[in-house]
């Protein structure tokens, strides 16, 4: 079963690199600038946390996002450093958003309504931090 679920998010998630290429962008990136949308002034460890990543590897990507001119990193209080979006982020942001509406509706295309609620459901309730799935070390 968890092997179904990966092979499915293999395939959405190529099709998003695929077609985010597209506009410029990788899944990778759109990730990080949505993140950094939702929540302007957030720290890079807030952001890795949000995208699923490491600090190192969401620190390697800022800095990639930074020197292609999508973000910048303004100093915040003590040595935190706060991350913003700049106009051409926020037109990547725009145009990857639409990307992956159609993407995320051709991925869910095969279920009807009730099946799709059904899914997130079920994927909420095995997913929820409370299931056990923590590091559990002999």
């Amino acid at each position: 079963m968890g092997r179904a679920v990966k092979e499915a998010q293999y395939r959405h998630h190529r099709a998003l690199d695929t077609r985010l290429a597209a506009v410029g962008t990788t899944l990778a990136q759109w990730d990080a600038l949505r993140a950094i949308a939702r929540t302007p002034g957030a720290s890079a460890h807030e952001l890795a946390v949000a995208t699923f990543q490491g600090d190192q590897s969401f620190g390697t990507l800022a800095t990639r996002l930074a020197a292609q001119h999508l973000i910048e990193r303004r100093p915040g209080r003590g040595r935190r450093i706060e991350h913003h979006l700049t106009g051409a982020g926020e037109q990547v942001l725009s145009a990857g958003r639409a990307v992956t509406l159609d993407v995320l509706a051709a991925s869910f295309d095969p279920l009807d309504e009730h099946e799709r609620a059904t899914l997130l459901g079920l994927l909420r309730r095995i997913g929820a931090p409370d299931q056990g799935l923590q590091d559990q070390r002999p």
